[in-house]
This record gives structure tokens, C-alpha cells and sequence, in this order.
């Protein structure tokens, strides 16, 4: 079993894999199931308790105003835990393996950071790249930079490592995998959903913060 990213067919020089076919089957699946959830007043209403308990949750993790981002963080969660547990049914693997979609979610996570800053505090919270001193700036730019890189690596490499370990002891065992690898999967499958949800909550805070301190240098009130 190839643990990497294959070819599926190729139009043009755009080349389509496995993983992207199973990011859009499974976008489409939780849609679907969001949907048809949405259609029965019951599980609309637990869904809606379950929606205010994490958005407590997310909200409590940081003093940042960051309840906007709210929806973004539940969706990572919701998106990767299915993405990164669909490498437990046999005969599929988890598109998360794929560096390309790893980075993709990490830019997401970029962007919505910012994007959200500029909202809250127009383009003066960019003064916090050349904040106390202007000479600062290629290293405030190298650190987001290398820091939404890491997001991304973080997220492929602990998904790949456990598709190659998947793939070595399916070689060696046969289909006996033993159970507590899978349980081990299912845990590591978890935990990385929240932890890049999380991530992409401290780096928005961290951004927000940040540029109030450069606004509010001496701790006025805003």
C-alpha cells in the first residue's frame, strides 16, 4: 500500500490525486450530513447545544476577542477529525497524508487570522511588524511565515508517520492489525484536529494582542 499521495488521472498539467478526490468526497459528505441533520428539529437542536458548548469553549481559551472565528475553528475540528479517521476504513487513506492539503488548511488558518485583525482593527494592527523598532520587520515576516509552515508540517508529518506505520504493519501482519494501533490512530487522528484548531485560535489571539499592544503602548483602555 503506497501511504503517499497517488495519481488518480491528469488533465493537462494539472494532475488530480487520491487525496484531493477524497477531500471533496468527504466536503461533500459532512455537508450532506450537516444538512439532512438540519431537517429534523431534534438533532438540529442538539447540534445547537453542542455548537454553544465548543463556542464557549473556544471563546474561554484566550482574553481575544476572537468569537468571529468561532465557526472557523468548529469546521477545522468537524473537517479534519473525519479527514484524518477516514485512513481507518480499509482500502482508503487519510488526505490529510497530502503536504498540499495540510498547507492549504495551514494558509486558511493564516489568512482568517488576519483577515480578522484587519476587522477589528483596521491596518493599524500591521504596526506591529515594525513594532518597537522598523529593522524588526523581515523577522516579524519570517516568523508568521515559518510559524504557518509549521502548522502545515505539523499536521502532514504526524498524519504521514501513521500511514506509513499503518502500511508497514498491514505488510508484516497481514489485515490482523492489532487493535491497539488503531485505537492509538483514532486518538492521534483526534488530538491533531484540535491541535491545529487551536493553533490557528492562539495565532489569531496573538495577532489581535499584539497589535493592541501597539496601539495601546502605556495599557490605555481601547
Amino acid at each position: 500500500m503506497n501511504p503517499f499521495p497517488s495519481e488518480v488521472w491528469r488533465v493537462g498539467a494539472f494532475v488530480i490525486t487520491d487525496s484531493m478526490v477524497a477531500t471533496v468526497v468527504l466536503t461533500m459528505v459532512l455537508l450532506a450530513g450537516g444538512r439532512l441533520a438540519l431537517a429534523f428539529e431534534g438533532a438540529r437542536r442538539t447540534l445547537e447545544t453542542i455548537y454553544d458548548v465548543l463556542e464557549n469553549a473556544v471563546v474561554s481559551m484566550t482574553t481575544a476577542n476572537v468569537r468571529p472565528l468561532v465557526p472557523l475553528i468548529l469546521t477545522q475540528w468537524l473537517f479534519l477529525g473525519a479527514a484524518n479517521l477516514v485512513g481507518l476504513i480499509p482500502g482508503l487513506k487519510s488526505p490529510t497524508r497530502d503536504l498540499s492539503l495540510a498547507a492549504a488548511l495551514a494558509a486558511i488558518a493564516f489568512v482568517a487570522g488576519h483577515v480578522h485583525a484587519y476587522r477589528k482593527r483596521g491596518l493599524s494592527y500591521l504596526r506591529q511588524y515594525i513594532s518597537p523598532n522598523p529593522l524588526l520587520l523581515p523577522l516579524n515576516i519570517l516568523g508568521e511565515a515559518t510559524r504557518t509552515l509549521a502548522l502545515a508540517l505539523r499536521l502532514f508529518g504526524n498524519m504521514l508517520s501513521g500511514t506509513l506505520v499503518g502500511a508497514i504493519v498491514v505488510a508484516l501482519a497481514g489485515l490482523l492489525v492489532p487493535v491497539p494501533l488503531m485505537l492509538l490512530s483514532v486518538l492521534t487522528a483526534v488530538v491533531q484536529a484540535y491541535i491545529f484548531g487551536v493553533l490557528t485560535l492562539v495565532f489569531a489571539a496573538s495577532s489581535l494582542e499584539t497589535a493592541e499592544r501597539s496601539r495601546n503602548p502605556k495599557g490605555e483602555a481601547s
